[in-house]
C-alpha cells in the first residue's frame, strides 16, 4: 500500500460523464498493537502501569511519521500505560489529546471492543493490545473483512480497518517500525 494514503483514502472518480451515484468515502481507522514494553515477568509492579522500553520509545515516535499525524482525527487508548505512550507523540503532533477506554483494555471481550470500533469516526487512530486486537480483528474476518498482508501482530504494528457504509471490509497490516 501507498505509505501517502494510509488514512487518507480518496472518493471514487466521478468525473466522467457516468452517472453520478455518490457512495460515501470509505473509513479508515487504524488499529495499534502497543509499541515494545519492558518484560511483563521482570515486572514487579501493576501491570497497567508497565511503560514502554527504550526500543518502544523509538516505535512510538517512529508512527507519527507511519500514520500522517495530519489526517488524524482522534487518538484513543487502553488505559494501560503502554498504550498511553504508544500514542503520545502522536498527539504532540497532532494537538490532539488521547481519549482512554476500558473497552481497548487487556481482556477485553471483542464484542465490546467491536461496539468501539463501530461508531468510530475516519482517522481515529486505536492503541490496544496482543490479545484484544486478533480476537477483534478475527471477529471482523468472520463477518467478511479480508485482511491484505500477513496475519501477524507484532509489538508497534497496525492494521488499517477500511470500512465502507458502515461495514469493515478490508484491513491493511502495516509491521512495526524499524528501528535502527
Amino acid at each position: 500500500m501507498d505509505a501517502d494514503k494510509h488514512l487518507g483514502e480518496l472518493r471514487p472518480n466521478l468525473s466522467d460523464s457516468s452517472p453520478k451515484v455518490l457512495y460515501p468515502a470509505r473509513m479508515v481507522i487504524a488499529f495499534v498493537r502497543h509499541a515494545h514494553a519492558g518484560s511483563r515477568s521482570a515486572w514487579t509492579e501493576d501491570d497497567r502501569d508497565r511503560p514502554l522500553s527504550e526500543k518502544g520509545r523509538a516505535q512510538a515516535k517512529s508512527l507519527v511519521s507511519l500514520l500522517h499525524s495530519s489526517s488524524v482525527t482522534a487518538l484513543i487508548s487502553s488505559p494501560y500505560l503502554r498504550c498511553i505512550q504508544t500514542l503520545e507523540p502522536l498527539a504532540e503532533a497532532s494537538g490532539i489529546p488521547v481519549t482512554l477506554d476500558d473497552r481497548l483494555a487487556e481482556d477485553t471481550a471483542f464484542e465490546i471492543t467491536l461496539s468501539l470500533l463501530e461508531h468510530l469516526d475516519e482517522g481515529t487512530v486505536l492503541c490496544s493490545h496482543g490479545d484484544v486486537i486478533p480476537a477483534t480483528v478475527d471477529a471482523l474476518v468472520r463477518r467478511g473483512l479480508i485482511i491484505d498482508g500477513p496475519s501477524a501482530l507484532k509489538k508497534g504494528s497496525t492494521y488499517l480497518l477500511h470500512r465502507e457504509g458502515g461495514r469493515f471490509i478490508r484491513a491493511d497490516y502495516l509491521p512495526p517500525p524499524t528501528i535502527g
